[in-house]
């Protein structure tokens, strides 16, 4: 599933080609694309078309386009979702699920989504406390580490008081936001610490350096474009990530660990995997 700095990427690459772009045709291809939408695939097309795009912005794993109307179209990617900017002549792809075109720019926006996990919906802008418009479907999650107003103090004090393990605390992202299985094994791997470490047992020194881990590998993701292990995860144009040539623990089991030279294992975790190193990594005392 992509992540922030996956995210991020297409946030960016959007921004720049749609900000300020008017809609004038939405075609829903696919049903389930708009299943949070109370509504038909006519209606979502009546919402949106006249409306200009106003901004591009993202929490976490979410991302939305905001409207001139004081709406949203709040769009997560899932385990495939692409959006891409594609000319007019472009043969559609074969997983595509929404179109939009523009009245004051000639090229199109696609939502392409293979397994049909992610999704669009409208939704009405709200402001926070913090004099912050967000939709109002986002407002339960989290800042995310690239947030400016981020409170890494704060966020230690949760993480630590959640009572769990501390992976799954990572990936919660009503504790802090944007952090998905990839990202999370690299900052347990450079914290080294155990996935299933206990929260409680983290000292704040801990559990701070482990959340700018996270930021730090998220960072550096971003600035190669992101994780690509298959042609799922791509930006705007098509292209994919590099950072894979990167990575220090996720997806590498049996090959040596970049720090002590130790094979490194997978473990499973939630219906997925975990991969980390057993010497710089070893299982609490309390887990057998």
């Amino acid at each position: 599933m992509p992540e922030l700095p996956e995210v991020e990427v297409v946030r960016r690459g959007l921004a720049k080609w749609v900000t300020n772009k008017k809609i004038e045709t939405v075609t829903v291809l696919h049903p389930r694309a708009i299943r949070n939408f109370p509504g038909t695939k006519k209606s979502f097309s009546n919402h949106l078309v006249g409306q200009k795009i106003t901004a591009v912005n993202r929490r976490g794993k979410y991302m939305w386009l905001e409207l001139n109307s004081g709406q949203s179209v709040v769009t997560h990617l899932g385990m495939s979702g692409q959006v891409l900017i594609q000319k007019p002549s472009q043969e559609p792809e074969k997983h595509l699920r929404i179109r939009f075109t523009f009245s004051n720019y000639k090229n199109e926006m696609h939502f392409v989504d293979q397994r049909t996990f992610g999704g669009m919906h409208v939704d009405e802008l709200v402001r926070t406390t913090a004099n912050e418009l967000i939709p109002s479907t986002v407002a339960h999650i989290a800042r995310d580490p690239f947030d400016p107003a981020f409170n890494l103090d704060e966020a230690v004090q949760r993480l630590r008081t959640k009572r769990t393990e501390v992976k799954r605390a990572l990936l919660d992202q009503t504790l802090v936001s944007g952090i998905g299985n990839i990202y999370a094994d690299e900052a347990l791997w450079r914290s080294a610490i155990h996935w299933a470490t206990p929260t409680s047992g983290l000292s704040e020194t801990k559990a701070a350096q482990l959340l700018t881990h996270a930021k730090e590998v998220m960072q550096e993701a971003l600035a190669q474009g992101g994780t690509s292990f298959d042609s799922l995860y791509v930006d705007v144009n098509g292209q994919s990530g590099y950072f894979e040539r990167g990575l220090n623990a996720y997806g590498r089991e049996d090959e040596p660990c970049d720090r002590c030279g130790r094979l490194l294992v997978r473990d499973s975790f939630m219906n997925r995997s975990s991969f980390r190193c057993p010497k710089c990594q070893p299982k609490p005392r309390t887990i057998k």
